[in-house]
């Protein structure tokens, strides 16, 4: 007989872990919470004995060093001491539970086979005078998410072992002939298609022309590939432009963002090294004579808002499969998040906003989860808290591979077979693609929660291992990840050029009941599609089994340019490839800018000594700014063994690097190797998008120039998180963003390889009415390439007699500044274009080569003052700062102390030279901007002198690492 056994894993007493969560219940206002004891559930459905359910907890469940176990039917009751009340949650029915998935596969090779199903869940004891309605609220704002969990107050009824609800599974057809433009709006709100009028209009049109109502699959179909986010279509249409500065307004009609302001710089820099920009799942570029790196960012940002673990999870995931989408072998990942403040009052939260903290340790665990869990080292990235990311937080992931020069095959072609390898398709990820299309609203939950994907890493990894097998096996045609559209996305893009045939019921499910539809659409994780000559079909098999990878054939590419659905032989969709890839009516958008009209407080500029003391320590304080040490810590940053400069450099590895270097394990006789950086700075978009983005694209360049990149051969990403394009505001800050990408990567000779956008983040509250926008964000990713890995330079101060200069030029640019913030200020003067800024780059490069510098950091956020205090943290070391002695070349206004210090304009660097070295390299920079402005001291201190040569002030190295490892500015204490 099948029964359910349930079984507890928590951990033995002696072993008293931290109680995180009493801070978090206290912040809601609930005091009479002693303790918090976690613990584990399973539930394992089948004919099992004893002896076997004992196997499985002494195998699978439980560290006999840390934990302990008990178990028994389902339906008995527990009980817990006097005074301790017990939270459960469990996942809702039909979500992918990826610890109980792997619970099955690992249980059928330990020979438990009467286990049919599994499920996992969490309990949380509760000690202390709590009411049943804090109890509920506890479960409620802290440990359950209602998009994808379920919980009791008292024990868990789990739904292992009970039957999906079953419905008839066939095609629905949807009739449009004869709706008018506001019934056409509403079908589209009420399906999620997330179309506008002229695209309604023209699905009515294409299926009034083939005589006939369209299938819910087609309808989906379409919808998805022209989402938002997989059409592009802001950035692929027609804008009219308006820009006024200094009174004057000029107009220009716009024809493609991406074209005019992405593609033809890239076309223009023409760098033999860019073999493929794009065109694929990722940028790739030459590295050796032998092999290719490749390179791409992805965002999972309304994801993350509603399940966080799971779409920060699922964000790393879909980024490595754009890698492995272009046959590399993932080496390294990258990570830039955003997030609301942590000390939000839970009563300034908008209805249907969850706790910015919540938010927070949510995104961190679904990032570590997937990179360590996969072997991947992650390895770069940025942490960024601000107001307007409360509702909105932005999750940026990377990934770098590499792959075996001419191994990335060119595409499907007619008889080749459609392989699905990898998960199985389930309701998860349903219409995430038109989901990430429009505004989060506080019913966005309710109408949106299948579109959260759950991942589930273990199977992602056996996936990549049988990938490259047949990779270099040069057993497929083509290759593509399942993302954003599911199988939808994935084959018919594949199929674009040639057509294909699918039978939607041999499709593998996690379980019964899908509709046709929804095998089509769902993003269910861990899928790639091959394609798969025929005589070749044995072989990739024979890999798959080799690597527990499950494979099914579904289909066949064919040659009549037609995408054909079939499901138990009825045919549920037959459209135009044309029609389907090519048929989105052009967008035609207004967008209008105008230059700040922002104050500049030049009274911040007459500080004193005392106050800009305490400024250097707020700065470095503030949650920006501060070690992220707590958080990068959890992530593997030296598997694969390749990361030879890691996040954090110096005598106790503690100090902060400007870019990590990897020497990817392919190039065993080879010291080449590869430096990843990035520029962020939203405050700057506040002021002027155009500012934000030649900012980032300078500092990103400047990220890897620092530890030894060339700059002759640096790619760059663009990756715009921006609001609702259709109000001209927004898109005309976008346009003003994109004009300084264009002028920033020509400047630079920096090609862009590849991008992604993310529009629509915004947060409409229908309660209250109120909505916001994210603040515009332009994260810009560089990667360059070294020819040898040993002449790397790092941030921090080193041993010996030594000068410090500041190479290029200190402008009066606080516009933005972490200075101003610290004094409730934004300002207008926001840093620009610098004219020296290649010829700097190429100046420090050309500096490390030879070995004259034995430090190197980019002056970015917070300026000197904070450039100087990290060096001199990472070494352990003290300077004595002039700044009369700063260049301020170009500066019309009189030097103040205040933006000497804290001014962040572009192309900076501070460098230590030795001694015996600064002739050599004060004749190398030559006629460039540059000025020696101090010594390094044994004694761990910073002093700093005027501008007009009298002492300004001074400040221990304990002071500094205290305020850089201490708290989080009104955010609590940060875990060390």
């Amino acid at each position: 007989m099948n029964q359910v056994y349930r079984i507890e894993v928590a951990l033995l007493p002696k072993e008293n872990p931290p109680d995180l969560l009493l801070s978090d219940i206290r912040s809601l206002g609930i005091a009479g919470v002693q303790h918090v004891q976690q613990s584990a559930l399973y539930f394992c459905y089948g004919q099992l004995t004893p002896q076997e359910i004992e196997l499985l907890c002494n195998e699978l469940l439980v560290d006999p060093i840390t934990q302990t176990a008990t178990w028994g039917l389902a339906d008995e009751p527990v009980s817990d001491a006097s005074g301790v009340q017990r939270i459960e949650v469990g996942y809702l029915q039909g979500v992918t539970d990826s610890v109980a998935d792997n619970l099955m596969k690992r249980a059928a090779r330990l020979g438990v086979s009467g286990l049919i199903e599994a499920g996992s869940a969490q309990c949380y004891r509760i000690q202390g005078s709590v009411s049943a309605t804090d109890l509920d609220t506890i479960a409620h704002r802290l440990l359950s998410n209602d998009i994808i969990q379920h919980y009791e107050l008292g024990q868990l009824e789990s739904h292992v072992g009970k039957p999906l609800a079953s419905h008839v599974i066939a095609a629905e057809e949807v009739p449009l002939a004869g709706l008018n433009n506001d019934e056409l709006l509403t079908l589209s709100i009420k399906r999620l298609l997330s179309l506008d009028l002229a695209e309604m209009k023209a699905v009515q049109a294409y299926f009034e022309a083939e005589g006939r109502a369209p299938t819910d699959v087609e309808l989906e179909s379409i919808a998805q590939t022209w989402s938002e986010h997989c059409g592009h279509k802001t950035f692929k249409g027609m804008v009219d432009y308006s820009e006024t500065i200094d009174g004057e307004t000029t107009h220009e009609l716009i024809d493609s963002l991406i074209r005019t302001y992405l593609q033809v710089p890239t076309q223009t820099i023409a760098a033999p090294w860019v073999l493929s920009a794009f065109v694929d799942n990722a940028g790739i570029m030459a590295f050796t004579d032998d092999y290719d790196v490749s390179f791409k960012a992805e965002t999972h940002n309304h994801p993350s808002a509603l399940e966080p673990f799971g779409g920060a999870n699922t964000g790393v995931g879909g980024v490595v499969r754009d890698i492995m989408g272009v046959s590399a072998r993932p080496i390294a990942n990258t990570d830039v998040l955003c997030f609301g403040p942590l000390d939000t009052p839970m009563d300034d939260l908008a209805a249907g906003v969850l706790h910015p903290r919540r938010i927070y340790s949510g995104v961190v665990g679904g990032v570590e989860d997937y990179g360590n869990k996969m072997g991947i080292p992650t390895v770069n990235g940025a942490i960024v808290f601000e107001p307007g990311y409360t509702a909105n937080p932005l999750v940026y992931c990377g990934c770098i591979g590499m792959a075996p020069r001419g191994s990335h095959p060119d595409g499907a072609r007619p008889g080749d077979l459609v392989v699905v390898l990898g998960g199985r398709t389930g309701r998860d990820g349903l219409h995430g693609a038109t989901f990430s299309s429009i505004e989060l609203t506080d019913e966005t939950g309710v109408t949106s929660g299948g579109a959260v994907q759950i991942g589930n890493p273990v199977t992602e990894k056996m996936v990549l291992d049988a990938i490259l097998v047949a990779r270099d096996e040069k057993l497929y045609s083509g290759i593509t990840d399942c993302g954003a559209g599911g199988l939808s996305s994935a084959v018919s893009e594949m199929g674009e050029d040639t057509g294909v045939a699918v039978r939607l019921e041999m499709v593998p499910l996690k379980y019964a009941g899908l509709q046709p539809w929804e095998i089509w659409l769902s993003e269910a994780q861990e899928r790639m599609v091959l394609a798969v000559p025929p005589e070749n079909e044995a072989r990739v098999r024979a890999i798959c089994e080799r690597y527990s990878v499950e494979m099914t054939i579904i289909g066949t590419f064919s040659n009549d340019a037609r995408l054909h659905l079939s499901y138990d032989d009825e045919t549920v969709a037959d459209v135009s490839m044309a029609f389907l890839h090519k048929g989105t009516p052009r967008r035609h958008l207004v967008g209008e800018w105008a230059d700040p009209k922002g104050a500049e407080p030049i009274e911040l500029w007459e500080a004193k000594g005392s106050a800009l003391r305490e400024a250097l320590l707020g700065i470095l304080a503030h949650p920006n700014v501060r070690s992220k040490e707590d958080v990068v810590r959890l992530y593997d940053h030296e598997v694969q063994g390749g990361t030879v400069v890691k996040p954090f450099v110096g005598l106790t590895n503690d100090g902060p690097a400007d870019a990590a270097v990897l020497k990817p394990l392919e190039v065993e006789d080879s010291r080449r190797g590869l430096a990843v950086g990035c520029g962020f700075n939203p405050q700057y978009g506040l002021i002027d998008p155009y500012a934000m983005a030649v900012s980032a694209i300078d500092e990103a360049v400047r990220n890897v120039v620092s530890v030894g990149a060339d700059p002759d051969c640096i790619a760059i990403l663009d990756n715009f998180c921006w609001g609702n394009p259709t109000k001209p505001d927004r898109m005309g800050g976008l346009v003003r963003a994109c004009k300084g990408c264009r002028d920033g990567a020509l400047h630079y000779a920096t090609p862009f390889v590849s991008g992604k956008d993310s529009l629509n983040n915004e947060y409409q509250d229908n309660v209250s009415g109120q909505q916001v926008a994210i603040p515009p964000s332009l994260l810009i990713s560089s990667l360059g390439q070294l020819d040898d890995v040993t002449q790397t330079c790092t941030s921090d101060l080193k041993d010996g007699a030594s000068h410090l200069y500041l190479v290029g030029a200190t402008l009066p640019e606080l516009g933005g500044s972490y200075y101003y913030r610290l004094n409730g200020e934004l300002g207008a003067s926001v840093p620009g274009l610098v004219k020296e800024g290649p010829a700097i780059a190429k100046a420090i490069h050309n500096a490390i080569q030879k070995g004259l510098l034995l430090a190197c950091h980019d002056c970015s956020e917070g300026g000197l003052a904070v450039a100087a205090a990290e060096m001199a943290l990472g070494g352990g070391r003290g300077l004595s700062i002039h700044l009369a002695d700063v260049c301020t070349a170009g500066a019309e206004v009189e030097t103040k102390d205040a933006w000497l210090l804290y001014s962040e304009s572009n192309a900076r660097y501070v460098v230590q030279v030795a001694d015996d070295r600064a002739n050599e390299f004060e004749a190398l920079i030559g006629e460039l901007p540059c000025a020696r402005i101090g010594v390094v001291e044994d004694e761990p201190r910073l002093s700093f002198g005027s501008a007009s040569g009298d002492e300004l002030f001074s400040v221990t190295l304990m002071e500094v690492r205290q305020a850089w490892r201490g708290h989080l500015q009104g955010g609590g204490e940060c875990a060390e």
